[in-house]
Formats: C-alpha cells, structure tokens, sequence
C-alpha cells in the first residue's frame, strides 16, 4: 500500500515541478520581452502580428510541445 502511495505522490509531484518549470521558462521569457521594449526595440503582440507570423510562433509552439513530449518518452524509455 505504501509502495502504491508513494507512486501517486512521485507521479503528481513530477507533473507540479513541470508545470513550475514551464512557468518559470514562460515567464523568464516575458521578461527578456520587456527588456527588450525597454530599450526600444518593438516587440509585436499577437494582435500586431500578421497572419504568417502568428502561424510560424504555433508552428515553434507546437514543435517545442512535441520536444517535450519526445524527452519525456525518452526518459522512460531509459529509465530501466
């Protein structure tokens, strides 16, 4: 029983330090963002950017989900 507790707890921690990680990655990057304005160099939201720019930051968007995806599945993988 406690071997299956433990687990649970493993599984739902590992998810939080992920989250926490993506968080602290997105908001590190939103910094490097206002610096930039700071110093007067444009940073377009997405309501500046055109129809092709919005499709290229889903298409990275997109990739780096799948970089996570593809590293946690590798993590598995090699775990044993």
């Amino acid at each position: 029983m406690n071997q299956i507790i433990n687990m649970i707890i493993r599984q739902f921690m590992g998810q939080l330090i992920n989250r926490g990680m993506r968080a602290g990655f997105d908001k590190a990057g939103s910094m490097a963002d206002r610096r930039k304005a700071a110093r007067g160099e444009h940073v377009p939201t997405p309501e500046e950017m055109t129809p092709q720019e919005r499709r290229q930051q889903r298409a990275a968007n997109q990739q780096a989900r799948q970089a996570r995806q593809q590293l946690k599945a590798t993590r598995r993988a090699t775990r044993f």
